[in-house]
């Protein structure tokens, strides 16, 4: 089918561009808003466009949630879906980003949770003292040489995200990571402005004491 699509629009630059070509290129420069009223409205080819727009900044943002880049593109996919069987509980009154990343941002904090009451329970299975069930993220679950990103920093970066809680990490990312506005990140977690900022500072907090110690004299 992509081989098709790719011989058809070949064939459409050589000629007067068609007004399928036309609706395409009209399409591509709609916000995200509007694409999504074309699609409510039946043009499927809107969707195709947001998914485009949205793939590699979702997939960076379920990443830096999860550090497992296996399960995140099953989320991301998972993502998507829902955003095409419920597109009609879409409203403009809010940004599409804010209403896809609460998607995503529900999506990931569901499998962390999953994934760590698993641990709690392999862990209890394992080991009788009450003690001994801090630990938060092994690290046989970070295996960053098999991402695209894992460069020296990169890694590090992520693996300190991967120390910090969850309610700090989700706000980090999607500020300092995501680049989303202050209201943004309020709308998509729920929580008070105040409480954002307050959070996001905490996290950078957390973050450079982490990485301080990381980066030591002898790596340079």
């Amino acid at each position: 089918m992509p081989t098709l699509k790719k011989q058809t629009f070949a064939k459409a630059d050589a000629r007067p561009q068609t007004p399928g070509r036309r609706n395409h290129d009209v399409l591509v420069e709609m916000s995200d808003e509007d694409l999504m009223s074309q699609f409510q409205m039946g043009t499927v080819e809107a969707f195709d466009i947001l998914v485009q727009r949205y793939h590699d900044p979702l997939t960076n943002y379920i990443y830096r949630f999860l550090s497992d880049s296996k399960e995140g593109e099953d989320l991301l996919q998972e993502t998507f879906l829902r955003v095409y069987r419920n597109r009609h509980s879409y409203r403009r009154i809010a940004k599409f980003s804010t209403w896809l990343y609460t998607i995503a941002g529900n999506l990931a904090r569901s499998e962390y949770r999953k994934r760590k009451r698993r641990r709690l329970y392999s862990l209890q299975s394992t080991n009788r003292d009450d003690e001994e069930y801090e630990v938060e993220i092994p690290d046989e679950t970070f295996s960053p040489d098999t991402h695209a990103e894992s460069t020296i920093q990169d890694r590090h970066i992520q693996g300190a995200l991967l120390q910090i809680p969850e309610e700090f990490r989700e706000v980090v990312v999607l500020r300092d990571v995501q680049q989303l506005a202050y209201e943004e990140i309020a709308e998509i977690t729920g929580l008070p402005m105040g409480t954002v900022k307050s959070r996001i500072n905490r996290g950078r907090t957390k973050l450079q004491g982490i990485l301080k110690d990381v980066y030591s004299p002898e790596e340079a």
